[in-house]
C-alpha cells in the first residue's frame, strides 16, 4: 500500500529543500569573498597608477614636437579644438593666438584677491590696482592726484590705514576687464570715477561697477567705452550721481530714449556728450 503524505508535510520537506539549494556552502562564501576583495585591491592599485601617472609628453622617453610651445596645460579642451583643424602658422594667426593668450593671463592677473583687501582694506586695495596699471587716484585729505613713476613705482601704505579714503579715480585708457572691477568696491567716499576711452569696458561691466556700493558717486565718465542704450539701465543703483559723460547721448533714438528715462528717473543727473568735457580738458 502506498503510504500517503499529508499536505502539510509536504510543504515542510519542500522548504527545507528549497532552503538547501539557496544557502551556499562555506567554501563558496570563502570564494566569493576573495575575488571581490582580488578585484577592490585591484580597482585601487589602478586608481593609483592613474593620480600619479604623468601626461603623454612629459615623460623622459616621449618625443616631444617643438610646437608644444603653442600648448596650454590649463586649455585642454581648446588645445585639441585647434588640432583638429588645419594647421595655420600665418603670421596673422599667430598674432591673434599670441593676443588671446596675454588677453587670458592679463584676465587671471586682475582677479580679486581676498587676502589684499583684509591687509589693505578696500580703499588702499583699489588705489594699489589702480595706480600698478597705470592710472591715479586722489583722496579725500589731498588735492593733488597721485600716479606711478616710469618705473611703476608709488608711495602708499603696505598696510591699512584709516587716513586714506579714494575721492576719485581714474582709469583712462586703461585695460581694464569685468574680472577686475571687483577689486573696485566699497568705496563709500569715492565721489569721481572715469573709464574714458578703456575699450574693453561694455555693458557687463557697467552692471558690476553700478552694484559696487558707490553710495557718494556724483561723475561717471563712460566716454570711449562700449556701454549701449541698455546697459544705461542699471545707473539706477547710483543715487548720488549728478553728472554722466557718454560719447553721444543722441547717437540713435535707442540711446536718446535712454538718456531721458534716465535723467527722469535720477532728477539732479545731468547727461553730456564727451567732446564737451574732454575738449575742455584739451584746452
Amino acid at each position: 500500500m502506498l503510504k500517503l503524505i499529508r499536505p502539510r508535510h509536504l510543504a515542510n520537506r519542500a522548504c527545507r529543500l528549497l532552503s538547501t539549494h539557496q544557502q551556499p556552502s562555506s567554501s563558496c562564501q570563502d570564494e566569493l569573498s576573495s575575488t571581490v576583495k582580488r578585484i577592490r585591491e585591484e580597482m585601487a592599485a589602478d586608481k593609483q597608477k592613474l593620480n600619479w601617472r604623468k601626461p603623454i609628453g612629459d615623460r623622459p622617453e616621449d618625443w616631444n614636437s617643438k610646437l608644444k610651445l603653442f600648448s596650454d596645460s590649463e586649455q585642454t579642451s581648446d588645445f585639441i579644438v585647434m588640432m583638429q583643424q588645419p594647421l595655420d602658422l600665418s603670421p596673422s594667426n599667430l598674432r591673434n593666438w599670441w593676443d588671446k593668450r596675454k588677453e587670458r593671463i592679463e584676465r587671471h592677473m586682475q582677479q580679486f584677491i581676498p587676502e589684499r583687501h583684509k591687509i589693505l582694506g578696500p580703499e588702499l586695495a583699489a588705489a594699489h590696482f589702480i595706480l600698478y596699471r597705470g592710472g591715479a587716484v586722489k583722496f579725500t585729505e589731498g588735492r593733488r592726484w597721485h600716479r606711478a613713476t616710469e618705473d611703476g613705482e608709488f608711495s602708499l601704505p603696505n598696510k591699512f590705514s584709516p587716513d586714506y579714503k579714494v575721492e576719485a579715480l581714474r582709469c583712462d585708457n586703461m585695460i581694464l576687464y569685468f574680472e577686475g572691477l571687483e577689486n573696485l568696491r566699497c568705496l563709500d567716499h569715492l565721489k569721481f570715477l572715469s573709464f574714458h576711452n578703456v575699450s574693453t569696458f561694455d555693458d557687463f561691466c557697467l552692471d558690476r561697477v553700478s552694484g559696487s556700493e558707490y553710495p557718494r558717486l556724483e561723475v561717471l565718465d563712460l566716454s570711449g567705452t562700449r556701454v549701449t542704450a541698455e546697459g544705461l539701465s542699471c545707473l539706477y543703483r547710483l543715487p548720488s550721481l549728478k553728472l554722466l559723460i557718454l560719447n553721444d547721448p543722441k547717437e540713435n533714438l535707442e540711446m536718446e530714449l535712454a538718456t531721458a528715462m534716465l535723467e527722469v528717473a535720477l532728477a539732479p543727473l545731468k547727461i553730456v556728450a564727451s567732446n564737451v568735457i574732454h575738449q575742455e580738458d584739451d584746452n
